[in-house]
């Protein structure tokens, strides 16, 4: 059996490819497919699909940028890379390439496997309702079937010609033993009869550089309302923050216990949001980028709103601050309601949030796509 090579981009990516390996193996044990006739894993990755098996050829790490005028600065390590998948895919050992996100990069990616004769499993697939529609052409002709997460791609890719297939979202197999939260405030000795605001600056060190100060900024700004408020800081796992530039407790790499904790929340933008309509926290989103990755993005975005748990509504569960929108004093004016679990505000949040989590699908996301990979892989068994 010829290998399967895999491609991300983030962390994120190397997370979620390491579930689906995971589920692949267990898929072979289930099916009692002995070692020596399964298939070689590598690929692009890091230290969740090194644990599940994946020989690493190159650290996702030298992947990892966003932003228009960031991915500038990458592009000769990308051509580079992307050189070297090429020869891969030429050589004959390849029989299937797994794609994650990314999609700057894997699209050109899932072309070279194409041209190889390599059939293409893309996971996570590329937000083209946002932005990038121009690329549903392309995607239709370089990707075998599509991994949809998020539940209107299925209908949309689907009509513009690929094979996609909506498996539900990661993060619920992630969720389903979540702490109550009194046993998270014990985890995290907080005090269950006070408000909590949890603050989520972001998963990147530049979403760090421009957001703590003055996502800090905003948690005091509500703090001086409000005395009895616990401010407590989510650190992503990817990043670390000094703790001399935050006045407010860090914890490293348990979100979902910091937002079942939590009363409401001021998070950056981006999947945590959607972790946010899982646990059932209402919040506010901020973010700030590049000024002219910024102005580039305002003209190319093609919805109105930026956070994700605002896009799979279809509406403004919750309240956005983007660029220089984003005044700490605004953001703690919104935050305050939220802070009360008997406000209209409070209530109202809850029930946007419950409706984009049952629109998200069920748990098993990682299990599903390790089954389509086995189709493409071994399409006579």
């Amino acid at each position: 059996m010829r290998d399967v090579l895999f491609v991300v981009g983030e962390a994120s990516g190397d997370l979620h490819a390491g579930k689906v390996v995971e589920a692949l193996h267990a898929s072979w044990d289930a099916d009692g497919v002995p070692a020596s006739s399964r298939a070689r894993l590598r690929g692009v990755g890091g230290q969740h699909m090194a644990r599940a098996g994946v020989d690493i050829i190159e650290p996702v790490e030298h992947l990892a940028v966003m932003g228009f005028v960031e991915v500038l600065q990458h592009v000769p390590k990308h051509w580079a890379l992307l050189r070297r998948l090429k020869r891969d895919m030429a050589s004959g050992r390849v029989g299937l390439v797994v794609l994650l996100d990314y999609p700057g990069f894997n699209l050109k990616a899932a072309a070279a496997a194409k041209a190889a004769g390599i059939p293409v499993l893309y996971y996570i697939t590329p937000q083209v309702w946002a932005w990038g529609a121009d690329r549903l052409p392309r995607i239709a002709q370089v990707v075998t079937r599509a991994a949809c997460i998020l539940p209107f791609e299925e209908a949309l890719l689907r009509q513009h010609g690929v094979d996609a297939t909506f498996v539900g979202h990661p993060l619920l197999d992630r969720a389903q033993h979540l702490p109550s939260r009194e046993e998270a405030c014990a985890q995290l000795g907080l005090d269950p009869a006070r408000p909590v605001l949890a603050v989520f600056p972001g998963s990147r060190r530049a979403e760090i550089a421009r957001h703590l100060a003055p996502f800090v900024e905003a948690a005091q700004a509500v703090q001086a309302q409000r005395a009895d408020v616990q401010v407590i800081v989510g650190v992503a796992p990817t990043v670390s923050i000094d703790q001399a530039q935050c006045p407010f407790p860090l914890v490293s790499g348990q979100g979902f216990v910091v937002q079942r904790a939590a009363t409401a929340g001021l998070l950056k933008s981006g999947t945590n949001t959607l972790e946010a309509a899982v646990a059932g926290l209402p919040h506010v989103i901020g973010y700030m980028t590049n000024p002219l990755t910024y102005r580039i993005a305002r003209r190319v975005v093609k919805i109105p709103h930026i956070g994700l748990v605002n896009v799979v509504a279809k509406r403004e569960v919750s309240k956005e601050f983007v660029q220089q929108d984003f005044v700490p004093a605004q953001v703690a004016s919104a935050l305050l309601p939220l802070l009360d679990v008997q406000s209209a505000a409070h209530r109202n949040a809850l029930e946007g949030l419950t409706a984009v989590r049952d629109s998200l699908g069920s748990p098993g996301a990682s299990a599903r796509v390790a089954a389509m990979l086995r189709q493409l892989l071994e399409p006579a068994t």
